[in-house]
């Protein structure tokens, strides 16, 4: 999977994935989406930010997740 609006700067915000060279943590974005905020209120939040970038970053969290195994709980 190709990602053109996330990108990572080892010079910017110690190197962590970000919003087209802006100061945007894709972490920020998928955590606002996460507590339930709408695209129209993120946007409102980071008038930088266009639609696709929320896009992509749910879809860089959901490849990130992929490629990684996570400690998780057992169900009791």
């Amino acid at each position: 999977m190709k990602f053109t609006r996330i990108t990572v700067n080892q010079t910017q915000m110690g190197g962590v994935p970000c919003i087209r060279g802006l100061r945007i943590p894709v972490a920020t974005v998928v955590g606002m989406v996460a507590d339930g905020m709408a695209d129209d209120e993120i946007l409102r939040r980071y008038p930088d930010l266009e639609g696709e970038d929320i896009r992509e970053a749910l879809r860089f969290a959901a490849e990130s997740v992929r490629e990684r195994e996570l400690p998780l709980l057992a169900p009791s």
